[in-house]
């Protein structure tokens, strides 16, 4: 569980203490089945990226975490990544907004990832934003096809070797869509 608490941190808990406002929830029968998260230019930035990692060093430190080996792992293959620059990056003077989506598998492909990307682009486009973007993999391919369909275009990718412990053989990209909104012409 501890392990659980430490990637909530890592991935969800900015937005909900730092933007509550931009976070939508799928919900079947009274349980959340998945979420959206976006942000206005705070997450998706490096100064985004150090005050979550800071804020889970700052719990690790203060005993919230209790990690396993495999989280371990996980992190320091992360931090390898991140030091080899495996992860693209918009232009966010372009794409200031960003956004994180997570849907339960089981309630994949019945169109809530849709409706509740579209709550977030017609929020982030109600706010004069020029534009949004999302981080995935090449092997999230139903997603990728979903972000396509909608408008999103990739704006750059780059190969990671993050996951090779677990999927040997197997060649995965970081990618970086967009979504231009708000423009003028």
């Amino acid at each position: 569980m501890a392990d659980r608490l430490a990637m909530q941190d890592a991935f969800v808990t900015y937005y909900t203490d730092c933007e509550p406002d931009h976070l939508w929830v799928a919900e079947v029968d009274g349980a959340v089945v998945g979420y959206v998260s976006g942000s206005i230019g705070g997450a998706g930035t490096t100064w985004g990226q150090v005050r979550i990692g800071g804020l889970a060093a700052f719990r690790f430190l203060g005993g919230r975490y209790r990690l396993g080996r495999r989280t371990y792992r996980y992190i320091a293959r992360l931090i390898g990544s991140a030091v080899r620059d495996e992860y693209p990056h918009p232009d966010l003077r372009d794409y200031p907004a960003h956004l994180h989506i997570n849907l339960a598998e089981g309630y994949r492909g019945l169109g809530l990832g849709r409706r509740l990307l579209q709550a977030c682009l017609d929020q982030m486009t109600a706010l004069s934003l020029s534009g949004i973007h999302l981080g995935t993999t090449n092997l999230n391919e139903r997603a990728v096809q979903l972000y396509e369909r909608i408008g999103f275009r990739l704006l750059a990718h780059r190969r990671t070797r993050l996951w090779e412990p677990w999927l040997p053989g197997v060649e995965v990209e970081n990618l970086v869509y967009g979504k231009r909104l708000n423009v003028a012409g």
